[in-house]
């Protein structure tokens, strides 16, 4: 997917992202840990922490990336991409902000593939201040109000 008009800068290609299947719609974003080739970065229970990607992209005007948790390692582990967007003008090193909810370490070694990214089409949004809006069965019922189950 990141050919022609999508720009990588990267500092070792075995960090570039890819997609893993050929039906798959997220491709997946490596941790750059260097300084832990030897020994695994420790993310203690409960802890947030920013792990580097060892990229930066050049996303088309009128697209975002999509950060988001891969779904085996949130089960499996309880440790998550927390959900972000990468906007295309944004030209600094990618990174990926992680939670650990279990209650015990979590250790990421170089190199392991922590979250992925999803290309997606931007549409803006035009503000207007009203004086009313248009009723609805809903109304201005919130969380919860459409039912529990």
């Amino acid at each position: 997917m990141f050919k022609s008009k999508k720009k990588l800068k990267i500092r070792t290609r075995e960090f570039m992202p890819e997609y893993k299947t050929d039906g798959a719609s997220g491709f997946d974003l490596r941790a750059y840990l260097p300084a832990h080739k030897d020994r695994p970065f420790r993310v203690g229970a409960g802890e947030t922490v920013l792990i580097p990607t060892g990229i930066s992209m050049e996303i088309p005007k009128g697209y975002e990336v999509q950060i988001r948790p891969r779904s085996g390692l949130a089960l499996k582990e309880g440790v998550e991409a927390i959900l972000g967007t990468i906007d295309s003008d944004f030209r600094a090193e990618v990174g990926i902000i992680t939670k650990n909810s279990s209650t015990k370490p979590f250790y990421i070694k170089h190199g392991d593939r922590i979250a992925q990214g999803v290309l997606a089409p931007v549409t803006k949004a035009k503000f207007k201040v009203v004086n009313e809006l248009s009723v609805t069965e809903r109304g201005e019922g919130g969380f919860g109000s459409t039912g529990v189950k």
